[in-house]
């Protein structure tokens, strides 16, 4: 009892730490200081001083912004500005004052974009997919599948061009089922194509807009090569990136979002030298420590007795065959969509997951580029991820082999 004591007390001060680790991020202060220190006619020295500062005020919350999208959006785009302009780091900074912007141009008229600003797709590209669904489960670009328990903000992609973030929470309190409440993208400016944008979505509250209003990329000759399309009111938005061949689709399903991406290889393996990418869910799979064994557990839910006193009662009201019965009416095929809808089924008891499976699935058939990869299935996971599959299955055979010999030589040897 001592013992357990601590560790809640232990738990309760990590949560504060991190509520004012929140709470202290002065990100969003730095941003306004540096806009309202610009102007259309700022000369070159100026803004540089301008930019040094804006740098100098970003790093200063280095620490208490460490895993904020926006500080890292701010940090690369800094960067981005003092090369484009040709200025140095260190050298005089000025400090934040207020100026009176000159009166808009005016609009222009938008069009689809120059070619510059379409993403080429002569050279044939290879394009991956990464959805992340339910309870929550993660399939990632190179087709590896795992069930998570990833609770808190997790990110999913982090490259030169956009950044993803999802935050889960629990689903039945005493269980380990999380799910997605809430979704943050950010694409980042690209040339003189699209301005940055964010999009960010909540359980009941899934926008057809970037935070800022618009639908497309700004006002750039390339705008609408970034737009947001609506297609089911509060359930259904589609993200088109046409200047980096991407698209995003995210759905809310029941209380819950579910996310899913069509990339191009080149546009995943985009990122920055500095940059640390073990934890981005999509590139690199859930952490060994936040995985969760869907054999065990489903071995364990099968015994109805052992499940009874191990599983939350909201759970209770589906028994193993009665939840392998309910996902059989979506998802006919016994892959690995299938059992995540049994798994999220006896793990929450809501009904909704089913859905969320199925159209997880439903989401493969669009982005996936490769047809006879859409059901993946327990034998593919077992052998760490299909792109792999051929490798690892001569590496297990030679490995048979080897244990093969070396027993026979031990029997000559016995005898």
């Amino acid at each position: 009892t001592y013992g357990v004591t601590i560790q809640r007390l232990g738990t309760t001060v990590l949560k504060v730490i991190l509520l004012q680790h929140v709470r202290l991020c002065k990100i969003l202060k730095c941003n306004s200081e540096f806009w309202a220190s610009t102007s259309h006619s700022a000369v070159e020295a100026e803004l540089c001083s301008v930019l040094r500062a804006y740098n100098s005020c970003v790093r200063r919350t280095a620490r208490s912004c460490r895993g904020d999208l926006t500080y890292h959006s701010a940090q690369h785009g800094i960067e981005d500005l003092l090369t484009q302009h040709n200025c140095s780091k260190n050298g005089p900074t000025a400090p934040p004052h207020t100026r009176t912007a000159p009166p808009p141009p005016p609009p222009p008229v938008l069009t689809n974009g120059p070619e510059a600003c379409r993403y080429d797709a002569t050279a044939t590209p290879t394009y991956s997919h990464c959805g992340f669904f339910g309870d929550p489960h993660l399939r990632t670009f190179t087709d590896d599948f795992h069930t998570c328990k990833v609770e808190g903000a997790w990110p999913l992609i982090h490259n030169k061009y956009l950044s993803v973030q999802v935050t889960n929470t629990a689903v039945v309190p005493g269980s380990m089922a999380t799910a997605t409440s809430k979704l943050t993208i950010i694409f980042k400016s690209f040339q003189a194509c699209v301005e940055q944008k964010t999009f960010h979505a909540e359980t009941d509250e899934l926008p057809a807009a970037f935070t800022d209003g618009s639908k497309n990329g700004g006002e750039g000759p390339g705008a609408k090569t970034l737009r947001v399309v609506e297609k089911v009111p509060g359930e259904h938005v589609e993200i088109q990136a046409q200047y980096i061949g991407t698209t995003v689709v995210v759905r809310q399903v029941g209380r819950y979002l579910t996310f899913a991406v069509r990339m191009p290889e080149e546009v995943v393996t985009a990122v920055e030298e500095q940059d640390k990418q073990d934890l981005y869910l999509c590139l690199h799979g859930c952490p060994s420590n936040q995985r969760i064994n869907f054999r065990k557990f489903r071995g364990g839910a099968s015994e109805s007795a052992t499940r009874t006193r191990s599983v939350p009662t909201a759970a209770r009201r589906f028994t193993y065959q009665t939840a392998k019965a309910t996902c059989k009416e979506r998802l006919p095929v016994e892959d690995l969509y299938f059992h995540s809808c049994v798994f999220d089924l006896l793990s929450s008891g809501d009904l909704n997951f089913t859905l969320a499976a199925f159209y997880a699935l439903e989401d493969v058939k669009t982005l996936h580029a490769n047809t006879n990869r859409h059901h993946i299935f327990e034998s593919d996971a077992l052998m760490g991820g299909t792109s792999l599959r051929g490798g690892v299955t001569v590496s297990v055979l030679l490995l048979h082999v080897l244990a093969v010999l070396l027993w026979y030589e031990c029997v000559l040897v016995c005898l």
